[in-house]
């Protein structure tokens, strides 16, 4: 059975740069010679990714979308955090984007490094490097990936709340409530990928090329996987709950609530139209404002999802080859796929600044304060709009208009 792939959310490679094999205990390295075959595996660190695709999109793209969406990403943290608007809604969004934005920062030092600088045929030493690689570009953004696929989820459950089920949304929807469920997503996250954090150990390696001896990185599994539990039943686990509660279960109860969100905005139209002819203004307003919120946010997981169903089909696919051996589909088509997806969610990060600019006027509004009046006094006469808007600091079900 051969678990020899990645399925974290930046991009879907092992250290390739390194030799799976049996290593002693020895700290001193040991010189390996590798046969011809295994020569282009130990220099390359492309083996598994098809670098003709790889090279133009993270060595010359994906510099150019990472300053977008630190960009993006900064501008929705600090309109999200001013007090006027931390309602239940917009600290899950505020959560989200902050996710996704380590999601992409923490391997992107490594794609500068390997693609942009042309390193990607260099063997990475020493063994500091090999772990720091490890961790940030596998382990660490498949945490933060796996924390905003919840969150999502969250937020769909939430106005889904919100809608359908007002009158319990005063106590399910609060502020602290959604902040203990957003920990418990971080949580949850955490525990799910800390095992990926010891069950690979590193050891240096001299190998002879060119009629010279070089130095690099070995890795194998760790013995406590191997001897306690199994290396097959330890990747088999892994990958099956990673399967079934990171990408195929969130996206189809996101379908779901979308569905169910898209229907209920349909039948609010229909009342709001109501009232319109009954001359209620008031109510018509409101409920005009729930209904924008309620389009925004349905905009919003449709986005998501276009991404991340790609990549949960093509994981599945993935993890049935490996798991179940069946030869369901060419494997570089497999890692060459996984590889346009990741990077299609990547590419996805900086659309949500322009879905809230463009569908939010609470948010469009606090931008201009904060960027473009650059005054106090306007700031301080958007608060009292806001507040006049949004009525007082409390949990209600109109709390989240944006």
């Amino acid at each position: 059975m051969n678990y020899n792939f990645n399925i974290a959310t930046t991009m879907s490679t092992v250290l390739n740069i390194t030799h799976e094999t049996n290593i002693s205990n020895e700290t001193a390295p040991s010189i390996y010679i590798p046969n011809p075959s295994e020569i282009q595996s130990l220099l390359n660190i492309t083996r598994d990714v098809p670098f003709k695709y790889a090279m133009p999109l993270f060595g010359y793209i994906m510099p150019f979308l990472l300053l977008v969406t630190i960009v993006a990403n900064t501008l929705i943290v600090v309109v999200l955090a001013q007090r006027h608007m931390r309602t239940p809604t917009n600290l899950v969004l505020l959560a989200m984007a902050i996710s996704d934005l380590l999601t992409l920062l923490f391997p992107a030092p490594w794609y500068f490094y390997m693609y942009t600088l042309g390193n990607y045929s260099k063997v990475l030493f020493p063994i500091p490097a090999c772990y720091s690689y490890h961790y940030m570009y596998e382990v660490i953004p498949a945490f933060f990936h796996t924390a905003s696929i919840w969150l999502t989820l969250v937020l769909a459950v939430q106005r889904y709340i919100y809608v359908c089920h007002p009158t319990v949304a005063s106590t399910w929807c609060t502020v602290p409530r959604v902040i203990r469920g957003m920990l418990l997503v971080y949580l949850v996250a955490f525990f799910h990928q800390s095992t990926r954090i010891f069950d690979r150990v590193f050891q240096p390696v001299q190998y002879k090329w060119n009629n010279s001896v070089h130095s690099g990185c070995m890795y194998h599994t760790a013995n406590w996987v191997r001897n306690v539990i199994n290396e097959n039943i330890y990747f088999t686990y892994y990958y099956v709950f990673r399967i079934l509660f990171v990408h195929i279960g969130p996206c189809t109860a996101l379908v779901v609530l979308n569905v169910l969100l898209f229907r209920a905005l349909k039948e609010a139209q229909r009342k709001r139209n109501m009232l319109f002819n009954e001359n209620r203004k008031s109510e018509c307003k409101k409920l005009r404002d729930s209904n924008c919120t309620t389009l925004m946010l349905i905009v919003v997981v449709t986005v998501f999802l276009a991404v991340e169903i790609p990549l949960a089909v093509t994981t599945l696919l993935h993890v049935m080859q490996n798991a179940l051996e069946l030869q369901v589909a060419d494997y570089n088509d497999l890692n060459a796929t996984i590889l346009f997806t990741n990077f299609f969610i990547m590419l996805s990060y900086p659309f949500n600044f322009a879905i809230y600019c463009g569908m939010s006027r609470q948010f469009r509004e606090t931008f201009k304060d904060l960027f473009m009046m650059g005054s106090l006094v306007s700031r301080r006469e958007g608060s009292s709009r806001y507040s006049l808007v949004n009525g007082p600091q409390r949990t209600s079900a109109h709390e989240t208009v944006l």
